[in-house]
């Protein structure tokens, strides 16, 4: 397996990013991934979710957004958060020139993404994990006004557990969009994909076929 540590200049600041390919080191695409709001560039959702993605043939850039390289918990306004994602990738493609890249990640980083994909940004798919539709208790605070503008494949996963997305919320807004998108609900899986023991199955397992799911998907690109 291939690594490799950068430093990644956004504007007058400075973030860290971290590269490690698929398990077998020929990565079939190249994942940059976001944090959610409350994560880091090594946070477990983010690095669990690197390691699955990995062991299915995906190699995965991580990085911090401005906000938690400088260790505030107040995540950047959108703009910066969208130049910061939008450097990382640009020294992922020297670095790597990977033949697929696909951009999304977590919660709040996936989110980041969308905005980019829905700007006609250059990538070959865009892979949202736990989709922040609205805030907990207050589904009239719709996130979905770009999301008809996006034109790239995307693949959605989201808990039916999840306070941050209800289903019919979700659905009724992806009548509005017309790029390929391909939405999976996990059932019984919160905004962190757990599920509870009653459930029959794991979180690892949860986990585990969602980058399966992620690598067929992403083959098809």
């Amino acid at each position: 397996m291939s690594e490799a540590a950068w430093r990644i200049a956004v504007g007058a600041d400075e973030t860290s990013a971290e590269y490690e390919s698929a398990d077998n080191g020929a990565d079939v695409a190249l994942f940059v991934c976001a944090h959610g709001a409350g994560g880091n560039i090594a946070d477990k959702s983010t690095m669990a979710t690197a390691r699955a993605m990995r062991k299915h043939g995906i190699g995965v850039v991580r990085f911090n957004f401005l906000y938690k390289e400088k260790k505030s918990a107040r995540p950047d306004a959108m703009p910066k958060l969208t130049s910061t994602f939008s450097a990382v990738i640009a020294r992922a493609r020297e670095e790597l020139s990977p033949t697929k890249l696909i951009i999304g990640g977590r919660s709040m980083g996936g989110r980041v993404a969308s905005v980019l994909a829905s700007e006609a940004f250059d990538a070959d798919g865009l892979l949202l994990l736990a989709y922040p539709l609205h805030p907990p208790g207050q589904p009239d605070k719709l996130r979905d006004a770009h999301l008809p503008a996006i034109t790239m494949p995307t693949l959605c996963f989201c808990g039916t557990r999840d306070p941050f997305v209800t289903r019919e919320l979700m659905e009724r807004a992806l009548g509005k969009v017309t790029a390929p998108w391909d939405m999976r609900w996990v059932d019984g899986a919160d905004h962190s994909f757990h599920v509870l023991k009653s459930s029959g199955t794991t979180d690892a397992a949860v986990l585990d076929t969602i980058a399966s799911t992620s690598r067929s998907w992403s083959d098809r690109l």
